[in-house]
């Protein structure tokens, strides 16, 4: 039996603590330290200040009355059941964001903002307008099925799809430094999409609870609602809202720093005829018609959906080798670590390497390594394509100097 050899070692270190540059190199790297007028560079992952933290309380506070206005709804006694029930749908989309964001994850903080906006925000809004819309056009003489398949169809997919838009375009402003593309518009959208559907859901299966404890055969109706919600369209949500996030991705990808004012408009009409081509679908009185429509539509659409994300987390897979490379043409990456770095397999083999030699120190040393690397990448990436911020030399010396300090904090964590 061949022992296989460990998937990266770290390389020797010149004196002055990296691989010294070939002066031919160009654009030279830039010596680390100092940004614009002297201040020193944000270094990478600090905190995001006290305006997240004041937006992460807000949107808690806001997410508790969102989830109260829902239990009143429902009934109390319901409530928790539902809230169970929810939660299955729930870490399904977390899962597939979590799988999708794995070459660069996005800060925590921006996506708890994102959630928190689409489980509070966003329902609120939703329920405020979408009641509104009904009672008034009942008020007008409206008949209350027609009323309501009205609000439905045209209502609810607007007033839905836009403040969930409204979600991701605060999201892209705020944290547009790591905002790279189409994959973390699609990340942001799914998951401001996973907070609304999560409370939408608690609305619907507790309606179906609390209906189910004064009907005689109840039990099936909240099979039939938890079949639909958890099995049958999980991702609905996350289908339509993905489209802004696209949009705003491609918008990151733009050199115009203002190409999201005509990228978000045309996202959101393709979110908003998808969502009301579904809630058309599903108000069908027919559940035949409303099958076929199902297997016609929505699942080529779900499976176009996922071959996608498939190709732009190979897109972003390229981005990574490409550019690393650049980095190890100038010595500052040896060959094994961008064999490591250019992988999620050898990825995940690196840091279980690293935990199993040098303990929790030594994988989260190169779980940052790693996160650095794929930033520098990025940063880049911007630079070739010239989407590049004015203060890009500055930030690029900064990921250099933490990725050089990280190794150095890596191979001292290692046994000799």
């Amino acid at each position: 039996m061949t022992t296989q050899p460990p998937p990266y070692r770290a390389p020797a270190m010149h004196p002055g603590g990296v691989a010294a540059a070939p002066a031919s190199v160009a654009p030279p790297w830039p010596a680390a330290g100092r940004g614009p007028g002297g201040a020193a560079d944000r270094p990478y992952g600090a905190n995001h200040g006290v305006g997240t933290v004041v937006a992460l309380v807000v949107l808690g506070v806001l997410g508790i009355a969102a989830v109260a206005v829902v239990g009143f709804s429902v009934g109390l006694a319901a409530l928790p059941g539902a809230a169970v029930l929810a939660l299955v749908p729930l870490a399904l989309v977390l899962a597939a964001v979590r799988w999708v964001d794995r070459w660069e994850p996005e800060p925590w903080q921006s996506l708890a903002v994102a959630f928190g906006w689409g489980a509070s925000v966003a329902v609120l809004v939703a329920l405020l307008l979408n009641t509104g819309a009904v009672l008034a056009l009942v008020a007008a003489g409206t008949a209350s099925t027609s009323a309501d398949l009205v609000a439905a169809t045209v209502v609810a997919p607007v007033v839905e799809e836009s403040i969930k838009a409204a979600g991701v375009l605060v999201v892209f402003l705020a944290w547009r430094r790591s905002f790279d593309g189409p994959v973390d518009g699609l990340v942001y959208a799914a998951t401001v999409a996973a907070g609304f559907a999560f409370v939408e859901n608690i609305l619907y299966f507790g309606g179906a609870m609390s209906q189910a404890a004064t009907t005689a055969g109840g039990g099936q109706a909240v099979a039939m609602v938890f079949v639909m919600r958890a099995v049958m369209s999980p991702f609905a949500h996350l289908l339509f809202t993905a489209c802004t996030g696209l949009a705003l991705g491609l918008a990151a990808d733009s050199r115009s720093r203002h190409a999201w004012v005509w990228a978000l408009p045309v996202g959101l009409a393709a979110a908003v005829l998808l969502h009301g081509l579904w809630n058309g679908s599903a108000s069908m009185g027919s559940t035949s018609e409303f099958l076929v429509l199902y297997a016609v539509v929505q699942v080529p659409l779900f499976l176009a959906a996922v071959g996608l994300v498939v190709w732009l987390r190979s897109r972003e897979a390229r981005v990574v080798r490409t550019r690393l490379a650049e980095y190890a043409a100038a010595w500052w990456f040896a060959p094994a670590e961008i064999a490591m770095l250019t992988s999620l397999r050898e990825r995940r083999r690196a840091r279980t390497w690293a935990a199993g030699r040098g303990g929790p120190g030594a994988r989260g040393a190169m779980a940052e390594f790693q996160a650095l690397a794929t930033r520098l990448a990025y940063l880049r990436q911007r630079i070739a394509t010239g989407r590049a911020p004015d203060h890009a030399a500055h930030e690029e010396a900064a990921l250099l100097a933490a990725l050089v300090a990280t190794r150095h904090r890596l191979q001292t964590a290692l046994p000799v």
